[in-house]
């Protein structure tokens, strides 16, 4: 296959598995004719048919607990969330019943269903088109989160949670669907769905992202070359259950460690990893596990977003913090 984007990538992911399992079928908004606002779903009704390409109301709680009841009868329903700030009228459906289905069950009752969200900002949209809305998800028991950060990721990972037989929340970010390109080796053998991953060695900082900012934080690692520093990047890539392992090992030969994500710091995934890292690593640090991110406030205005969103400058700058200590 030649280059592609994340956004095609995606979607011959989710052609591969439809073609794979009949039972496979999605719903959302304008994901059949239209193809989705993003083109995720472009051709698929098509080729697949309506009843397996659903147009949904403008209802997102009606769309998961339709997909719940489709998936107690046998069905993967695969849904998207238009924009990540328009979850929040599915949340409960997702919450109190997607999530503790199983666990009520004691087993009996499997709810394999993927919620795709596009999610973060950077494409200069209006309100609730830019959240990051990942710690509340996966600081529910009886979910899977993961985010994707490439084209070869996306591919893999798509299909992945689809064969998953417990809910998982896949998270995509918006703002890449249609930027860097990636050769797919079909023939290749994917990494497991639910680990991260080092994606750039290093030996003084440990560089800690997901989702959008994995782009954001090559980009820091590339530029701290010219200030003497060499940076290990590592994409989280499953959030829940988050596998810290490739974290704690890079953090105990650098000693230092920079989370940076999207979303408020306050209460966010990058307090998980530090917390975590801390008790593991305690006497390997040389420095507190830094955080960088969103601030404390509701997304602001489209003209404004570029403020608000970690760049590469606020993610030097915690760098350089580390090394004060």
């Amino acid at each position: 296959m030649s280059k592609v984007t994340l956004a095609k990538a995606l979607n011959a992911g989710l052609r591969t598995a439809m073609e794979a399992d009949d039972k496979v079928m999605l719903m959302g908004e304008d994901v059949g004719r239209l193809g989705g606002v993003f083109r995720i779903t472009d051709g698929l009704q098509k080729d697949f048919g309506e009843r397996r390409v659903m147009d949904s109301p403008l209802a997102e709680s009606g769309i998961v607990g339709t997909a719940i009841g489709m998936a107690m009868r046998g069905y993967r329903p695969v849904v998207e969330i238009q924009f990540d700030g328009f979850v929040y009228p599915a949340y409960d459906q997702i919450v109190t019943q997607l999530a503790k289905m199983s666990y009520r069950s004691q087993g009996k009752v499997r709810l394999p269903v993927v919620i795709r969200i596009p999610f973060g900002g950077g494409i200069g949209a209006v309100e609730h088109h830019s959240e990051s809305p990942e710690a509340q998800f996966a600081h529910t028991p009886g979910l899977k989160v993961v985010a994707c950060s490439n084209p070869v990721d996306g591919y893999w990972m798509i299909q992945q949670a689809i064969a998953c037989d417990d809910p998982v929340i896949f998270l995509e970010p918006k703002r890449q669907y249609h930027g860097d390109k990636a050769e797919l080796d079909l023939d290749a053998t994917p990494d497991p769905l639910f680990t991260s991953k080092v994606v750039r060695r290093g030996d003084d900082v440990t560089l800690v992202a997901y989702g959008p900012m994995v782009r954001t934080a090559l980009a820091a690692a590339e530029a701290a070359v010219a200030d003497g520093r060499s940076i290990e990047v590592v994409d989280l890539r499953s959030l829940s259950p988050l596998d810290l392992g490739p974290v704690i090992a890079s953090a105990r030969r650098t000693g230092r460690v920079v989370v940076a994500h999207e979303a408020h710091v306050n209460l966010g995934m990058g307090a998980e990893v530090a917390a975590r890292v801390t008790e593991e690593c305690f006497y390997s640090l040389e420095a507190p596990v830094l955080r960088v991110g969103g601030f404390d406030t509701p997304y602001p205005a489209a003209r404004n977003e570029h403020h608000f969103l970690p760049d590469l400058d606020r993610v030097l700058d915690s760098v350089d913090r580390a090394f004060t200590f």
